[in-house]
């Protein structure tokens, strides 16, 4: 008898619970498709650690400064577990095609027990205006996007706390964010984010000169060299790989071949994935060092198809965010063909540009004198972090470097001491009492 009335019992707790659930969900639901900039809602399968899960698509101006202008629907992810709980605010640098799985939790999300808002940036996936005009593409405009969706959703969130973070270029998307709109959010973190200064910023040779050991380096360098000296060996290779795969390139394949032996070394570092140990030399077989020369370095890189969708970054890393180029120096006249051995050729051919210096270094002057509670992570070997934010002249910012981290390098797999670092600034700015499960 005993045994049935706490069955009972618990089986009522449970059907309240969810009731509950499914009244608040109706709501949240009703309330956004109120939204008048949301044109369209749908719902979708959510993680256990959320209560709903829908996918947004907000009206934005492809000119903030003539909101009267033309405009396109940008694609936002939202995913909710209480109207008290922080935001997550996720500033995709490019598609967010990811994020409409139920498994997409960013550790941020699990940490603090927060909603989750994932914004796919403008001119990527789901998020493109018709027609494409390039000079719409910029740090200011993103950021106008990402400010006018955050004040629609705080008539939802209307007393909580924010933090916008994302890795890479997303990582960037949330400093730009910050700078242009400090006020938006509480705290930011920013993941393996490059401060780039130039369309070809060359603190990136630098840091490929000096990483890991002196007799990795010198193994990775006579690896490539290799590669290039036996061209014609490697050569067919390559093309018959390529054309197996119908990849094209908008240069010569013999260009193309050599663009990713010169890729070679960033990937290796940026990645991560295989050991200095693992390096094929001396009597490994042909086939087995084409392999891993693809492995390291992927063949679609600068192919076509991958160009054209890729396309957007370019635009934005040739104009104002930057990148880095490949400097053959070390190899002589090993590379033949002529060549501009930065990104320009991934430009979209009808489009003039012009790189903005003077941007990234009025971003870096505002991270040095006014930015607060920013935090950024970084992989030591990773070659981003030749040219991650600084932030010793600043004691409201805060950068953790792993030892021989990557690209990877995420909250989740940092050292317990750094680990407890960021739970720390996590409670303070945020509050609550963050832990990785």
């Amino acid at each position: 008898m005993h045994k049935n009335y706490v069955s009972i019992t618990v089986f009522l707790i449970f059907s309240v619970v969810s009731l509950t659930a499914l009244s608040q969900n109706k709501e949240l639901l009703e309330r956004l498709r109120d939204l008048p900039e949301v044109e369209e809602v749908n719902e979708l399968n959510a993680d256990s650690l959320f209560e709903s899960k829908y996918m947004l698509m907000v009206n934005q101006p492809i000119d903030h400064d003539n909101p009267e202008g033309p405009s396109f629907s940008q694609r936002v992810f939202l995913s909710h577990i209480d109207y008290e709980k922080p935001v997550v605010f996720i500033t995709e640098g490019y598609s967010a095609y990811y994020a409409i799985s139920s498994r997409y939790v960013h550790e941020l999300s699990a940490l603090l027990g927060a909603n989750q808002v994932t914004v796919e940036h403008r001119y990527f996936g789901k998020s493109k205006p018709e027609p494409m005009k390039w000079k719409h593409l910029t740090t200011r405009q993103a950021a106008a996007d990402q400010h006018r969706i955050i004040t629609i959703l705080k008539k939802i969130y209307t007393d909580t706390e924010w933090i916008n973070t994302g890795i890479s270029k997303g990582g960037q998307t949330a400093i730009f964010h910050r700078y242009y709109y400090p006020d938006d959010v509480d705290a930011s973190l920013g993941y393996v984010c490059p401060l780039n200064f130039s369309f070809e910023d060359k603190r990136v040779y630098d840091f490929l000169e000096n990483v890991g050991s002196d007799s990795c380096r010198k193994k990775l360098l006579e690896f490539q060299k290799t590669m290039l000296k036996q061209k014609d060996i490697y050569l067919p290779m390559f093309s018959n790989k390529v054309e197996s795969l119908n990849y094209s390139y908008p240069f010569s394949l013999e260009t193309a071949y050599e663009m990713i032996i010169l890729e070679y070394s960033f990937a290796f570092w940026q990645w991560g994935h295989i050991g200095c140990e693992d390096i094929p030399s001396g009597d490994v077989s042909d086939t087995a060092k084409f392999r891993h020369l693809a492995r390291v370095s992927p063949l679609d890189y600068f192919a076509n198809r991958g160009l054209e969708r890729m396309r957007p970054f370019f635009y934005q890393a040739m104009t104002e965010i930057g990148y880095y180029g490949y400097d053959p120096e070390p190899f002589g006249d090993l590379i033949s063909a002529t060549r501009d051995n930065t990104f320009m050729f991934a430009l979209p051919d009808t489009v003039d540009v012009e790189y903005k210096y003077n941007l990234m270094n009025k971003v870096n002057h505002w991270l040095q004198t006014n930015a607060k509670k920013m935090l950024f992570i970084y992989g030591e070997n990773d070659p981003w972090s030749a040219t991650a934010v600084e932030t010793a002249n600043n004691p409201t910012i805060y950068k953790i470097i792993k030892s021989g981290g990557s690209h990877r390098t995420r909250i989740r797999n940092l050292p317990e001491n750094q680990q407890e670092k960021v739970y720390r600034l996590l409670k303070e700015w945020i509050g609550g009492e963050p832990h990785l499960n």
